[in-house]
């Protein structure tokens, strides 16, 4: 006679198992449970243990996201956004990009001077079109016209 599994531990193993592979968020991780067919009586007790365990943290989740966004070129509004959407908090926000507050310029310079070149844009068009795309990586107006505007000396 084989044991029935137990529903929660079961859940448990299934949200350690998502958490084991990267940072998520509360919502993402109860999105994913309910995906995986978790009764969702179980799910937000699940998530409190979870959060109390230290295994889920809203702040981690924003910290490792924001970090890796940054590092694929993307700006402060696209990587809030993102955040947003994952339900994470203002506070989590706030902390988790306060450290890049300084490089943002840096960073818009880097992703243009990657997709575009060193020299500067001297037509119209082509001053458009590194416009458009920095925004919809995200920067911010400030942050383009000087990406934009940038002179390697």
């Amino acid at each position: 006679m084989t044991a029935k599994p137990n529903p929660q531990s079961s859940a448990w193993n299934r949200a350690l198992g998502l958490l084991a592979r990267r940072e998520h968020s509360a919502l993402e991780l109860r999105q994913k449970l309910r995906s995986k067919g978790v009764d969702a009586e179980l799910i937000e007790p699940l998530l409190e243990r979870l959060a109390e365990c230290g295994y889920q943290s809203e702040q981690r989740f924003a910290e490792s996201f924001t970090r890796s966004r940054v590092v694929k070129g993307l700006g402060p509004y696209r990587i809030r956004k993102e955040l947003q959407e994952r339900g994470v908090g203002e506070i989590e926000i706030e902390q988790a990009m306060a450290p890049f507050e300084d490089r943002w310029v840096e960073t818009a310079i880097a992703v243009k001077e990657k997709k575009f070149g060193l020299e500067q844009a001297q037509e119209f068009r082509e001053r458009a079109k590194q416009q458009r795309f920095l925004q919809y990586r995200g920067f911010t107006h400030e942050q383009i016209q000087v990406a934009v505007e940038h002179r390697n000396s």
